[in-house]
């Protein structure tokens, strides 16, 4: 295991709760105005809300990871 082992584990499940949440705000928004229940518009605005973090972690991660690799040699 090396250093980077946890970002590589934080960016995959970052990037499932991303495709995850995201799929499921826009079922249950669909849902929601299909059946106009408004229980599910918030269930909906809540999946978009861990979507949204999820993607700013997976920003985050990449610049972590960019700012820690070691310069390359010109020559």
């Amino acid at each position: 295991m090396t250093a980077r082992s946890p970002l590589r584990l934080r960016a995959i499940l970052s990037g499932i709760a991303l495709l995850g949440t995201a799929a499921a705000a826009v079922l249950f928004a669909l849902t929601a105005q299909r059946e106009g229940d408004g229980g599910l518009w918030a269930v909906a605005a809540v999946c978009a809300a861990i979507a949204v973090i999820a993607a700013i972690d997976l920003v985050v991660i990449a610049r972590r990871r960019t700012r820690t690799r070691e310069p390359r040699d010109p020559q």
